[in-house]
């Protein structure tokens, strides 16, 4: 076979060619399955079947670097805390703290508002 495959439909030919001579295209399958996955992903075959088999490979291997590195990115960012997460923790500890200025203002001022009616009433009295 001289001429490049690069089609499902160059290669169907080139099997039915074959096919009238009475042989057939070696990995006939596995090369119509690897040029249907460059089809989807708008992959240029190259005319090979070793070719393609051997970029078909190295794509497989990038794609599985790349759900890897993925995958470990999310398990990082599950680790660590979320920045949402800690600026509410940090908005939450900020009200406590308003409130607790807040109840000892109010603690002292009625504190104060008691003792000097104490005083007064004792003075009337």
């Amino acid at each position: 076979m001289d001429e490049s495959i690069t089609s499902i439909d160059e290669l169907k030919k080139a099997q039915a060619a074959a096919q009238a001579q009475g042989t057939s295209i070696t990995n006939y399958n596995d090369w119509e399955n690897i040029l249907e996955d460059f089809d989807v992903a708008g992959i240029q075959s190259t005319g090979t079947y070793a070719g393609d088999v051997k970029l078909h490979s190295q794509i497989i291997n990038q794609v599985q670097d790349m759900i890897e590195q993925a995958q470990e990115e999310q398990q990082v960012q599950q680790l660590q805390p979320n920045n949402d997460d800690l600026s509410k923790l940090d908005n939450k500890t900020s009200q406590d703290s308003e409130q607790t200025i807040k109840a000892n203002v109010v603690n002292a001022t009625s504190s104060t508002i008691m003792a000097d009616y104490m005083k007064y009433y004792h003075l009337l009295s």
